[in-house]
């Protein structure tokens, strides 16, 4: 990741790119913090499960030309329902906006998509959960769960 002056900022340019055979270890090798990791799947398990998956749309995040995160997004046309599926930042780049900005462009690309009317995600409803961070992006609860993970939703 080079020097210093490489190093995103908190004004970077937040990008969502294609997974590519040439980045594919380095976005594997992102990581949550360990009190994290109980809220997210790793990035490897995630594109695993992308690939044995027809509705699984997911890009790299990236901040200038630095990969920090991970989303994936549940993109069955045939539902006005798109399900934000996973998302994670890399600790090292987390608190810099990189998360809001990544799902604003994934808002974004979701109201390009047939029928869209709303985006869910879900949560583990406990302490340390990103459910704070969810509201602020405009997500409500809907009192609905998932397994055992509150389900939010986004009117588009």
């Amino acid at each position: 990741m080079g020097d210093s002056s490489n190093t995103p900022s908190s004004d970077s340019k937040v990008t969502l790119r294609e997974i590519t055979a040439d980045t594919v270890r380095v976005i594997c090798g992102l990581s949550v913090t360990e009190e994290q990791k109980q809220f997210v799947a790793t990035n490897s398990l995630s594109i695993a499960q992308a690939y044995f998956s027809e509705y699984a749309w997911f890009r790299a995040i990236y901040a200038d030309e630095t990969p920090v995160g991970f989303l994936m997004l549940h993109d069955d046309t045939k539902k006005p329902e798109y399900y934000l599926w996973r998302l994670m930042i890399d600790q090292r780049y987390q608190g810099m906006g990189f998360g809001r900005r990544a799902v604003e462009l994934l808002i974004e690309h979701v109201k390009t998509r047939p029928n869209a009317t709303q985006l869910f995600t879900s949560i583990h409803a406990i302490e340390g959960s990103p459910q704070g961070f969810y509201e602020r992006m405009g997500f409500e609860l809907t009192g609905d769960w998932e397994e055992e993970e509150a389900v939010m939703r986004l009117h588009l």
